[in-house]
Protein backbone atom coordinates (compact mmCIF):
# COMPACT_ATOMS: atom_id res chain seq x y z
CA UNK A 1 0.00 0.00 0.00
CA UNK A 2 1.46 3.57 -0.96
CA UNK A 3 2.38 4.72 2.63
CA UNK A 4 3.69 8.36 1.48
CA UNK A 5 1.00 10.13 3.44
CA UNK A 6 0.36 12.25 1.57
CA UNK A 7 -19.01 32.69 -1.53
CA UNK A 8 -21.54 32.22 -2.55
CA UNK A 9 -24.03 35.11 -2.51
CA UNK A 10 -25.70 34.39 0.32
CA UNK A 11 -27.51 38.05 1.12
CA UNK A 12 -28.88 39.19 -1.86
CA UNK A 13 -32.50 38.02 -0.99
CA UNK A 14 -31.73 40.03 2.61
CA UNK A 15 -30.23 43.12 0.66
CA UNK A 16 -33.10 43.45 -1.26
CA UNK A 17 -35.85 43.08 1.51
CA UNK A 18 -34.20 45.87 3.42
CA UNK A 19 -33.51 48.15 0.09
CA UNK A 20 -37.11 47.80 -0.11
CA UNK A 21 -38.08 48.80 2.91
CA UNK A 22 -36.28 52.06 2.39
CA UNK A 23 -37.83 52.88 -0.94
CA UNK A 24 -41.08 52.66 0.96
CA UNK A 25 -40.27 54.70 3.49
CA UNK A 26 -38.73 57.02 1.00
CA UNK A 27 -42.58 56.95 -0.77
CA UNK A 28 -44.18 58.28 1.92
CA UNK A 29 -43.63 55.41 5.04
CA UNK A 30 -45.01 52.93 6.28
CA UNK A 31 -49.13 52.88 7.02
CA UNK A 32 -50.13 53.47 10.23
CA UNK A 33 -49.68 50.71 12.15
CA UNK A 34 -48.16 48.31 10.31
CA UNK A 35 -45.53 46.16 11.17
CA UNK A 36 -42.01 46.87 9.29
CA UNK A 37 -40.39 43.98 7.16
CA UNK A 38 -38.99 41.58 9.55
CA UNK A 39 -35.09 42.17 9.63
CA UNK A 40 -33.97 40.28 12.72
CA UNK A 41 -32.26 36.57 13.36
CA UNK A 42 -35.16 34.67 11.41
CA UNK A 43 -34.31 36.69 8.21
CA UNK A 44 -30.57 36.11 9.29
CA UNK A 45 -31.17 32.70 10.16
CA UNK A 46 -33.10 31.70 6.82
CA UNK A 47 -29.78 33.05 5.26
CA UNK A 48 -27.24 31.30 6.62
CA UNK A 49 -29.93 28.00 5.45
CA UNK A 50 -29.66 29.07 2.53
CA UNK A 51 -26.17 29.64 2.21
CA UNK A 52 -25.56 25.89 3.47
CA UNK A 53 -27.59 24.43 1.01
CA UNK A 54 -25.86 26.55 -2.18
CA UNK A 55 -22.27 24.91 -0.11
CA UNK A 56 -23.44 22.12 -0.28
CA UNK A 57 -25.01 21.77 -3.55
CA UNK A 58 -21.80 23.63 -4.82
CA UNK A 59 -19.84 20.58 -3.15
CA UNK A 60 -21.70 17.87 -4.83
CA UNK A 61 -22.13 19.57 -8.50
CA UNK A 62 -17.60 19.43 -8.38
CA UNK A 63 -17.70 15.69 -6.93
CA UNK A 64 -20.15 14.88 -10.00
CA UNK A 65 -18.00 16.75 -12.35
CA UNK A 66 -14.75 15.53 -11.27
CA UNK A 67 -15.00 12.20 -9.30
CA UNK A 68 -15.15 9.96 -12.96
CA UNK A 69 -12.05 11.47 -13.31
CA UNK A 70 -9.85 10.25 -10.45
CA UNK A 71 -8.64 6.58 -10.89
CA UNK A 72 -6.99 3.85 -8.34
CA UNK A 73 -3.90 2.67 -9.14
CA UNK A 74 -2.76 -0.92 -8.03
CA UNK A 75 0.89 -1.94 -8.16
CA UNK A 76 1.97 -4.95 -6.87
CA UNK A 77 3.18 -3.54 -3.69
CA UNK A 78 1.41 -0.13 -3.47
CA UNK A 79 -1.71 1.42 -4.22
CA UNK A 80 -2.58 5.00 -5.39
CA UNK A 81 -4.80 7.28 -6.98
CA UNK A 82 -4.69 8.82 -10.13
CA UNK A 83 -6.34 11.34 -12.72
CA UNK A 84 -7.19 10.87 -16.08
CA UNK A 85 -4.91 13.26 -18.10
CA UNK A 86 -6.45 12.97 -21.72
CA UNK A 87 -9.10 11.09 -24.06
CA UNK A 88 -6.65 9.01 -25.15
CA UNK A 89 -6.41 6.64 -21.57
CA UNK A 90 -3.31 9.02 -20.40
CA UNK A 91 -3.19 9.12 -16.39
CA UNK A 92 -0.84 11.66 -14.17
CA UNK A 93 0.35 10.35 -11.14
CA UNK A 94 3.15 10.07 -8.67
CA UNK A 95 6.15 8.47 -8.79
CA UNK A 96 6.31 6.93 -5.93
CA UNK A 97 2.98 5.39 -7.33
CA UNK A 98 4.31 3.57 -9.63
CA UNK A 99 7.58 2.79 -7.90
CA UNK A 100 9.82 0.37 -10.21
CA UNK A 101 6.69 -0.97 -11.75
CA UNK A 102 6.13 -1.17 -15.78
CA UNK A 103 2.28 -2.55 -15.21
CA UNK A 104 -0.67 -1.49 -13.48
CA UNK A 105 -4.29 -2.34 -12.61
CA UNK A 106 -6.47 0.47 -12.77
CA UNK A 107 -9.93 1.59 -11.22
CA UNK A 108 -12.04 3.96 -13.25
CA UNK A 109 -15.33 5.11 -12.99
CA UNK A 110 -17.41 3.46 -15.77
CA UNK A 111 -18.10 0.69 -13.62
CA UNK A 112 -16.01 -1.66 -15.86
CA UNK A 113 -13.65 -4.12 -14.14
CA UNK A 114 -9.99 -2.79 -13.41
CA UNK A 115 -8.40 -2.13 -16.74
CA UNK A 116 -4.54 -2.80 -17.61
CA UNK A 117 -2.33 0.05 -17.73
CA UNK A 118 1.56 0.35 -18.60
CA UNK A 119 3.98 2.89 -17.48
CA UNK A 120 4.94 5.59 -20.08
CA UNK A 121 7.33 7.47 -17.82
CA UNK A 122 8.48 8.24 -14.41
CA UNK A 123 10.11 11.43 -12.88
CA UNK A 124 10.78 10.65 -9.18
CA UNK A 125 13.01 14.17 -9.16
CA UNK A 126 9.72 15.90 -8.72
CA UNK A 127 7.59 12.41 -8.22
CA UNK A 128 5.22 12.54 -11.14
CA UNK A 129 4.85 9.71 -13.70
CA UNK A 130 2.54 9.13 -16.74
CA UNK A 131 1.08 5.68 -17.61
CA UNK A 132 -1.45 4.39 -20.25
CA UNK A 133 -4.20 2.63 -20.15
CA UNK A 134 -4.28 -0.46 -22.59
CA UNK A 135 -7.86 -0.25 -23.51
CA UNK A 136 -10.06 3.51 -23.31
CA UNK A 137 -13.12 2.68 -22.40
CA UNK A 138 -16.09 3.75 -23.67
CA UNK A 139 -17.30 7.44 -21.45
CA UNK A 140 -13.76 7.65 -20.06
CA UNK A 141 -13.72 11.43 -18.76
CA UNK A 142 -10.42 13.50 -18.96
CA UNK A 143 -10.33 16.27 -16.05
CA UNK A 144 -10.18 19.82 -16.53
CA UNK A 145 -6.88 21.19 -15.30
CA UNK A 146 -7.03 25.82 -13.79
CA UNK A 147 -4.59 28.11 -13.47
CA UNK A 148 -1.66 27.65 -11.04
CA UNK A 149 -1.74 31.22 -10.76
CA UNK A 150 -5.29 31.87 -9.72
CA UNK A 151 -4.77 29.47 -6.95
CA UNK A 152 -5.44 31.76 -3.57
CA UNK A 153 -4.57 31.13 0.06
CA UNK A 154 -7.80 30.62 1.95
CA UNK A 155 -9.83 29.08 -1.03
CA UNK A 156 -11.96 25.85 -0.51
CA UNK A 157 -10.25 22.71 -2.08
CA UNK A 158 -11.43 18.95 -2.06
CA UNK A 159 -9.16 16.02 -2.16
CA UNK A 160 -10.18 13.06 -3.83
CA UNK A 161 -8.63 9.49 -4.48
CA UNK A 162 -8.24 6.21 -2.74
CA UNK A 163 -6.81 6.85 0.77
CA UNK A 164 -6.46 3.93 2.41
CA UNK A 165 -7.72 2.00 -0.58
CA UNK A 166 -11.46 3.37 0.03
CA UNK A 167 -12.17 4.45 -3.87
CA UNK A 168 -13.95 7.76 -4.66
CA UNK A 169 -12.89 9.34 -1.39
CA UNK A 170 -13.61 13.15 -1.13
CA UNK A 171 -12.23 15.33 1.88
CA UNK A 172 -12.40 18.74 1.86
CA UNK A 173 -10.20 21.57 3.44
CA UNK A 174 -9.19 25.33 2.37
CA UNK A 175 -5.24 26.16 0.42
CA UNK A 176 -3.13 27.16 3.79
CA UNK A 177 -0.41 28.27 2.01
CA UNK A 178 1.70 28.70 -1.21
CA UNK A 179 5.14 28.05 -2.34
CA UNK A 180 6.00 25.46 0.29
CA UNK A 181 9.37 23.67 -0.65
CA UNK A 182 8.96 20.38 1.22
CA UNK A 183 11.65 16.69 0.57
CA UNK A 184 9.93 13.55 0.82
CA UNK A 185 10.89 10.83 2.97
CA UNK A 186 13.22 8.02 0.85
CA UNK A 187 11.96 5.09 3.39
CA UNK A 188 8.64 3.41 2.83
CA UNK A 189 8.43 4.05 -1.33
CA UNK A 190 9.35 7.44 -1.39
CA UNK A 191 11.28 9.02 -4.02
CA UNK A 192 13.14 11.66 -1.29
CA UNK A 193 12.77 13.98 -3.95
CA UNK A 194 12.98 18.32 -2.94
CA UNK A 195 9.69 19.73 -4.22
CA UNK A 196 9.00 23.37 -4.68
CA UNK A 197 6.16 25.74 -5.19
CA UNK A 198 3.89 23.19 -3.36
CA UNK A 199 0.33 24.10 -1.89
CA UNK A 200 0.05 23.48 1.49
CA UNK A 201 -4.02 22.30 2.25
CA UNK A 202 -5.98 21.44 5.20
CA UNK A 203 -7.60 18.63 3.35
CA UNK A 204 -6.89 15.12 4.92
CA UNK A 205 -4.30 13.61 2.68
CA UNK A 206 -4.13 9.80 3.75
CA UNK A 207 -2.00 6.87 2.69
CA UNK A 208 -3.38 6.53 -1.06
CA UNK A 209 -4.57 9.77 -1.65
CA UNK A 210 -1.08 10.34 -3.36
CA UNK A 211 -1.76 10.76 -7.48
CA UNK A 212 -5.32 12.05 -6.81
CA UNK A 213 -7.12 15.13 -7.15
CA UNK A 214 -7.11 18.52 -5.46
CA UNK A 215 -9.52 20.67 -7.34
CA UNK A 216 -11.33 23.83 -6.48
CA UNK A 217 -15.07 25.14 -6.52
CA UNK A 218 -14.86 25.40 -10.41
CA UNK A 219 -14.15 21.41 -10.79
CA UNK A 220 -10.93 21.78 -12.17
CA UNK A 221 -7.13 20.45 -10.39
CA UNK A 222 -4.96 22.81 -9.17
CA UNK A 223 -2.74 20.14 -7.58
CA UNK A 224 -1.63 16.38 -7.45
CA UNK A 225 -1.61 15.46 -3.57
CA UNK A 226 1.67 13.79 -2.53
CA UNK A 227 2.25 13.91 1.05
CA UNK A 228 1.23 15.05 4.44
CA UNK A 229 3.31 16.09 6.98
CA UNK A 230 5.38 14.19 10.09
CA UNK A 231 5.24 15.24 13.33
CA UNK A 232 8.67 13.60 14.78
CA UNK A 233 6.90 14.72 18.80
CA UNK A 234 4.29 12.10 17.55
CA UNK A 235 6.45 9.44 16.53
CA UNK A 236 6.48 10.84 13.08
CA UNK A 237 2.96 10.04 12.56
CA UNK A 238 1.05 12.11 10.16
CA UNK A 239 0.56 15.85 11.34
CA UNK A 240 -3.61 16.42 11.17
CA UNK A 241 -4.22 19.18 8.28
CA UNK A 242 -0.87 19.44 6.66
CA UNK A 243 -0.79 18.46 3.33
CA UNK A 244 1.04 18.87 0.20
CA UNK A 245 0.15 18.97 -3.35
CA UNK A 246 2.31 19.20 -6.25
CA UNK A 247 0.62 22.71 -8.33
CA UNK A 248 -1.06 22.53 -11.13
CA UNK A 249 1.73 23.73 -13.68
CA UNK A 250 4.29 21.32 -12.85
CA UNK A 251 2.12 18.74 -13.62
CA UNK A 252 0.80 19.75 -16.97
CA UNK A 253 4.84 20.81 -18.09
CA UNK A 254 6.15 17.44 -16.80
CA UNK A 255 2.93 15.51 -18.27
CA UNK A 256 3.12 17.17 -21.45
CA UNK A 257 6.96 16.29 -22.15
CA UNK A 258 6.32 12.75 -21.27
CA UNK A 259 3.15 12.47 -23.45
CA UNK A 260 5.24 13.89 -26.07
CA UNK A 261 8.89 12.62 -26.01
CA UNK A 262 8.43 9.90 -23.52
CA UNK A 263 10.63 11.70 -21.03
CA UNK A 264 11.25 15.06 -19.47
CA UNK A 265 13.44 16.78 -21.96
CA UNK A 266 13.66 20.32 -19.38
CA UNK A 267 13.28 20.26 -15.95
CA UNK A 268 13.14 23.50 -15.32
CA UNK A 269 15.29 22.77 -12.01
CA UNK A 270 18.33 24.10 -11.07
CA UNK A 271 21.63 21.91 -9.75
CA UNK A 272 25.27 21.59 -9.54
CA UNK A 273 25.37 18.38 -11.11
CA UNK A 274 27.73 17.00 -8.27
CA UNK A 275 26.62 13.94 -6.11
CA UNK A 276 27.17 14.66 -2.79
CA UNK A 277 26.74 13.60 1.52
CA UNK A 278 26.40 14.99 4.55
CA UNK A 279 29.12 15.93 6.43
CA UNK A 280 29.15 16.02 10.47
CA UNK A 281 31.21 18.37 12.66
CA UNK A 282 33.37 17.13 16.07
CA UNK A 283 30.06 17.10 18.09
CA UNK A 284 28.13 15.00 15.29
CA UNK A 285 25.75 17.73 14.11
CA UNK A 286 25.68 18.04 10.02
CA UNK A 287 28.04 20.54 9.26
CA UNK A 288 27.95 20.08 5.29
CA UNK A 289 27.84 18.42 1.83
CA UNK A 290 31.06 16.42 1.01
CA UNK A 291 31.10 16.33 -2.82
CA UNK A 292 31.77 12.76 -3.90
CA UNK A 293 31.67 13.66 -7.81
CA UNK A 294 31.39 16.23 -10.36
CA UNK A 295 29.83 15.61 -13.17
CA UNK A 296 32.38 16.67 -16.16
CA UNK A 297 31.42 19.69 -17.87
CA UNK A 298 28.77 20.40 -15.10
CA UNK A 299 27.97 23.39 -13.01
CA UNK A 300 30.24 22.67 -10.01
CA UNK A 301 33.45 21.81 -12.71
CA UNK A 302 33.09 24.81 -14.29
CA UNK A 303 33.12 26.98 -11.03
CA UNK A 304 36.24 24.75 -9.94
CA UNK A 305 35.07 22.81 -7.38
CA UNK A 306 36.20 19.34 -6.89
CA UNK A 307 35.86 16.14 -5.25
CA UNK A 308 36.31 16.33 -1.53
CA UNK A 309 35.26 20.19 -1.19
CA UNK A 310 32.45 20.51 1.79
CA UNK A 311 29.84 23.11 0.43
CA UNK A 312 28.23 25.03 3.72
CA UNK A 313 26.68 27.77 2.04
CA UNK A 314 24.39 28.69 -1.43
CA UNK A 315 24.19 32.79 -1.54
CA UNK A 316 22.99 33.85 2.19
CA UNK A 317 21.41 30.33 3.30
CA UNK A 318 23.45 27.96 4.99
CA UNK A 319 23.93 24.39 3.78
CA UNK A 320 24.10 21.66 6.16
CA UNK A 321 22.74 18.46 4.52
CA UNK A 322 21.91 17.04 1.45
CA UNK A 323 18.19 17.93 1.72
CA UNK A 324 19.06 21.71 2.87
CA UNK A 325 21.39 21.80 -0.19
CA UNK A 326 18.49 20.48 -2.84
CA UNK A 327 15.74 22.80 -0.56
CA UNK A 328 18.71 25.91 -1.13
CA UNK A 329 17.80 25.14 -5.08
CA UNK A 330 14.47 24.09 -5.49
CA UNK A 331 13.34 27.71 -6.25
CA UNK A 332 16.10 28.85 -8.62
CA UNK A 333 16.19 28.21 -11.97
CA UNK A 334 19.19 26.71 -14.91
CA UNK A 335 21.35 29.24 -16.04
CA UNK A 336 21.22 31.47 -12.49
CA UNK A 337 24.22 32.66 -11.25
CA UNK A 338 25.01 31.92 -7.26
CA UNK A 339 27.52 32.52 -4.94
CA UNK A 340 28.40 29.38 -3.07
CA UNK A 341 30.89 28.81 0.12
CA UNK A 342 32.63 26.19 0.52
CA UNK A 343 35.61 24.60 2.55
CA UNK A 344 38.99 22.58 0.46
CA UNK A 345 41.03 21.11 3.57
CA UNK A 346 41.22 24.15 5.94
CA UNK A 347 40.84 26.72 3.78
CA UNK A 348 37.20 28.84 2.96
CA UNK A 349 36.40 29.56 -0.22
CA UNK A 350 33.92 31.07 -2.52
CA UNK A 351 32.56 30.37 -5.95
CA UNK A 352 30.32 31.56 -8.29
CA UNK A 353 28.67 29.21 -10.00
CA UNK A 354 25.79 29.11 -13.32
CA UNK A 355 23.58 26.62 -12.07
CA UNK A 356 22.76 23.74 -14.26
CA UNK A 357 19.44 21.44 -14.67
CA UNK A 358 19.18 18.41 -12.99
Amino acid sequence: MDTSPRRCRVRRSFLSLTAGACVLALAGGCAAGAEPPPSGPPVREAAAVRATDELQDRYQAVIKDVLPSVVQVGASESLGSGIVYDDKGHIVTNAHVVGDEKEFDVSVATGEKDLKASLVSSYPEQDLAVIKLDRVPRGLRAAKFGDADKVEMGQIVLAMGSPLGLSSSVTQGIVSALGRTVSESSAGGGTGATLADMVQTSAAINPGNSGGALVNLDSEVIGIPTLAATDPQLGDSAAPGIGFAIPVSTVRTVADQIIESGHVTDSGRAGLNITGRTVVDDDYRPAGVAIVSVSKGGAAAKAGLRAGDIITRIGDTPVTTITSLSEALAGDKPGRKVRLTYTRGEEKKTAEVTLGEI
